[in-house]
């Protein structure tokens, strides 16, 4: 089974559900498959390693209660409403609650932003190293027709070792970008799942 055929089976298991839970469910099993996929599986290796698509829309379904079960337990349980000392204590703590938030996301970002500036420095240290080891060779060469052998041998060995250093540099920079990357995607998707719990929960 490919992705779009695991993708129109899970759609038709859950069509009763509300339609805006159908789209999130379907846009999170094709997120799953396009990851695996990105991690080197096939399409069908990575459809199947998500599971049987039947036990799966049991599973989805069995998070909803009958729609009496539900009517009924919203009849009897009303939605909690904030009191009004409860907004007045949000509204003065705001001051202290919503500094608190935003010096955590800005410390976030900012080791985020350190980090990407340290990957681009590495680039930047490959790039040296690249001209650098062309130079040397050129200028090794350019010493050897001078009859300046001693200057010459050293300066091109000189830029073997650069391009040794600047290979294994290569790869090591190359690694850094995709794990970046993928703990980013993994990290947004997984605020994306607790967003759409939290949604979730609350319209129950």
């Amino acid at each position: 089974m490919n992705k779009h055929e695991f993708i129109a089976a899970l759609r038709v298991g859950i069509s009763g559900l509300p339609m805006q839970d159908i789209e999130d469910r379907l846009r999170f099993y094709a997120e799953m498959i396009d990851d695996r996929i990105e991690e080197g599986m096939s399409e069908d290796d990575a459809v199947a390693g998500i599971g049987n698509v039947d036990e799966i829309v049991k599973q989805i379904k069995n998070e909803y209660p009958p729609l009496e079960q539900k009517a009924s337990e919203s009849e009897k349980i009303p939605k909690r409403r904030l009191r009004t000392g409860e907004i007045i204590l949000l509204i003065l703590g705001a001051p202290v609650w919503l500094s608190v938030i935003i010096s955590v996301l800005s410390a976030i970002f900012s080791l985020y932003v350190a980090l990407w500036c340290v990957i681009i420095s590495l680039w930047a240290v490959f790039g040296a190293l690249s001209v650098s080891s062309l130079t040397c060779v050129v200028g090794g060469i350019a010493m050897l027709v001078s009859l300046k052998p001693m200057v010459g041998l050293a300066l091109i060995g000189a830029g073997f070792v650069c391009a040794g250093l600047s290979i294994l540099l290569f790869f090591g920079c190359r690694a850094a970008v995709q794990g970046t990357v993928f703990i980013t995607k993994k990290t947004a998707i997984a605020i994306k799942n607790a967003f759409l719990r939290s949604r979730r929960d609350r319209d129950e």
